[in-house]
């Protein structure tokens, strides 16, 4: 019989397993509203925390849950849908912004009421205040740690 799991390396792999059902189940739930994937939900709240709800397309492929490489793909179907708008940065015309609609804000807070009925019903119910407060906590340590990691 091989010895116990380090506690860590379990909760890795519970992590990872609850992620993939948790999102799995996020995204039928959108589908069954005739709402799109989680990805534009990512996207659209990204440029609607940003000030002036626009960001350099670099920024938002960094600032996003999605993979950067999708990030492009994803915006263009987005602006076809009218939910965001590209132009030319008007600082230095080298880049480009990427600019959250009327109608794109409309799509987040619909897509909101489904998402978050899913968070509460899924994940949320299974923890007391507190259990959620240590999880935040030591989930901000990982991601400051990852971001600090990354900058040099």
């Amino acid at each position: 019989m091989s010895p116990a799991p380090d506690p860590r390396q379990r909760a890795w792999a519970r992590f990872v397993v609850a992620q993939a059902l948790l999102f799995e189940r996020i995204e039928a739930a959108f589908g069954a509203a005739g709402l799109p994937e989680l990805a534009w939900y990512d996207i659209l709240w990204v440029l609607e925390c940003a000030e002036g709800g626009r960001l350099r397309m670099h920024d938002l492929a960094r600032q996003a849950v999605v993979s950067r490489s999708n990030v492009t793909r994803l915006t263009d179907r987005m602006e076809k849908a009218g939910l965001v708008a590209r132009a030319d940065c008007p600082e230095d015309g080298r880049g480009t912004v990427c600019e959250l609609t009327a109608r794109g804000r409309a799509l987040r807070a619909k897509m909101w009421s489904v998402y978050r009925k899913q968070i509460d019903t899924l994940f949320g119910q299974h923890l007391g205040v507190r259990e959620a407060e240590m999880i935040s906590t030591a989930f901000e340590r990982i991601i400051d740690s990852t971001n600090q990691r990354k900058s040099t």
